[in-house]
């Protein structure tokens, strides 16, 4: 089966799993989905991600974080989408919450927090808004 969007099925898979509770949610792993776990496990939204090789494909796996019962994670949405990219540059980059979320960015120097790429200067490729 291929999937046309792997960020939007990574984004959806943690939502399913966050609403059941699961400790752990397994998926298919790819180099971007890695830098997006990076960038989760910085600010805070999960304990953690591992990448192994199960049966000659390699899975990532997170670990899901909870606070006093409750998902670490309120929302998750798919900002950019292979039918409508948003670009925006470093003045332009979306404040989640008024800056208490975060918007992961695909830059030039690396997939990064919306504040990284504020402090480096850059611009880029909004993948997902986070709060």
């Amino acid at each position: 089966m291929t999937i046309m969007d792997p960020i939007a099925d990574m984004l959806t898979r943690v939502r399913n799993a966050l609403a059941r509770r699961f400790a752990e949610v397994a998926m298919p792993s790819s180099n971007l989905k890695v830098a997006v776990a990076e960038v989760l496990v910085a600010e805070g939204y999960i304990s953690g991600f591992s990448v192994a090789d199960v049966d000659g494909r390699k899975t990532l796996t997170l670990t899901l974080k909870y606070v006093e019962g409750k998902p670490a994670i309120r929302s998750l949405r798919r900002a950019s989408r292979p039918g409508l990219r948003m670009y925006r540059g470093k003045e332009a980059l979306p404040r989640v919450l008024g800056g208490y979320g975060v918007a992961v960015v695909s830059t030039p120097q690396g997939v990064m927090s919306d504040r990284a790429a504020r402090r480096a200067g850059v611009g880029g490729e909004v993948l997902c808004l986070i709060s």
